[in-house]
């Protein structure tokens, strides 16, 4: 993913690298959805050449074919930005449109358009159809089919956690666009670190589901009136500075991530409490059986 310009004469001014420049959560990867996808937005560009120098059935082939391809390539993008979120995530729901599959089947359709629109036979188009369909789904795969869970939780649960996770990552990223319009890129860099606070909070809650009732609000209304605040104060900084809003924004992000990381760490003390409770258990129970262990054998 893109990193900003960080260091001693960035608009941070203090030197130091900004924590945007580590990616929008702890252990955030570069983005696959470059380098190979912007080819396929160049590739077919040469059609709209093709177009306006031939007659005008052969105009509308080509400029179809062009579209066809354009949209595959778009879909191939989006499809792995879904993809990344998806293994990004221990609970995650699988993407709802299969994205890289419809993009393989568009790319076989516009390469057999525009061969079609060449030659005017069936057989070539049907062998370039064909093979740009395989030849894109063996680039860049196919999507995830199925839902993912946690070994042992029922989907039920399961379901709820996914659900709300997409909708915390909805208000994050509706939280980045209103930011990002500001043209702040130190407010930008404190969001990212906010940002990084409720990440955690999310893996938490996705490795043990149980939390999600203690952690609902927090996910929900808190994160919901964070993204109003931003959007609110977004609107303000546009149209004229604002320095007292900004303070006030600022002072808004420090309690919420006081809070979210206060409420996260109650959730894994919560969570070792439960693990202590579970060996409390079979200890008893293997004692029943006179099977004697020492304290260190199950702590």
């Amino acid at each position: 993913m893109a990193q900003r310009f960080g260091g001693k004469f960035s608009p941070d001014g203090n030197g130091s690298t900004p924590p945007a420049q580590t990616g929008g959560y702890r252990g955030a990867r570069r983005t696959r959805a470059g380098g190979r996808v912007n080819l396929l937005f160049m590739a077919p560009l040469p059609l709209t050449v093709r177009a306006f120098t031939s007659g005008p059935v052969e105009m509308a082939l080509n400029l179809t074919a062009l579209g066809l391809l354009l949209l595959a390539a778009w879909l191939t993008r989006e499809g792995i930005l879904a993809q990344e979120a998806y293994e990004a995530r221990k609970i995650a729901r699988r993407p709802a449109i299969p994205r890289k599959i419809f993009a393989s089947l568009l790319t076989g359709a516009g390469l057999g358009l525009a061969g079609f629109a060449t030659g005017g036979g069936l057989i070539e188009p049907l062998i370039y159809a064909v093979a740009g369909t395989a030849l894109h789904s063996l680039a860049f795969g196919l999507d995830p089919l199925r839902d993912k869970g946690s070994e042992g939780v029922d989907s039920f649960q399961t379901d709820r956690v996914a659900r709300v996770v997409d909708q915390a990552e909805e208000y994050l990223k509706s939280m980045s666009d209103a930011i990002r319009r500001t043209g702040d890129r130190a407010l930008e860099s404190r969001l990212d670190q906010f940002q990084i606070t409720v990440r955690d909070m999310l893996r938490t809650v996705e490795d043990d589901p149980r939390d999600l009732t203690k952690a609902r609000k927090f996910l929900g209304v808190y994160l919901m009136g964070a993204r109003d605040a931003s959007v609110k104060y977004a609107d303000l900084a546009t149209r004229a500075p604002n320095p007292e809003a900004r303070e006030k924004y600022l002072a808004l992000l420090s309690d919420l991530e006081q809070n979210f990381t206060a409420k996260t760490r109650a959730l894994m003390a919560d969570s070792t409490t439960d693990l202590d409770i579970e060996i409390e258990v079979l200890r008893d129970r293997l004692e029943r059986e006179g099977v004697h262990l020492e304290t260190r054998d199950l702590a």
